[in-house]
């Protein structure tokens, strides 16, 4: 799939859109956004943990979600208009993580009209694969 973005904003100005809500407490920063991707980071600490040390499967979820939405919302083409939203995330928890940083990564499989869906992989600070999600996001008209 070609490059499905139709805005392209700095990195800055996406990190400075999730300043005061959930993304910036749990510190997930957008890192990179290629052609077809939008890639970001989320420390496995204190605020990420459940009780048991292990990195929350919600902050997994809040990760993926995050990710897809920001992606899914560059993709619109008059976000005066149309905003994209999350209908259903799926997540796949593979490999437990007790500390560092994971990356996920974001890329569309369907950027349509009505509806969007896209592919989400967590990997650890070694490469390893932690979680897989899918997101499907409605066109919600405003």
């Amino acid at each position: 799939m070609a490059g499905p973005f139709r805005r392209r904003p700095t990195l800055e100005d996406l990190n400075r859109g999730t300043a005061n809500t959930a993304v910036s407490m749990l510190g997930i920063v957008i890192t990179e956004q290629g052609e077809d991707y939008l890639r970001g980071t989320m420390p496995v600490d204190e605020r990420t943990k459940q009780p048991y040390g292990l990195l929350h499967g919600g902050s997994s979820a809040l990760l993926a979600e995050t990710l897809a939405s920001l992606a899914g919302n560059l993709c619109v083409e008059d976000p005066a208009r149309q905003q994209a939203v999350g209908l259903e995330l799926n997540a796949n928890h593979l490999r437990a993580v007790t500390s560092g940083t994971v990356t996920g990564t974001a890329r569309a499989l369907h950027v349509g009209r009505s509806t969007q869906v896209w592919d989400v992989r967590i990997e650890d600070e070694q490469g390893r694969l932690v979680c897989v999600s899918r997101l499907t996001m409605a066109m919600k008209n405003m």
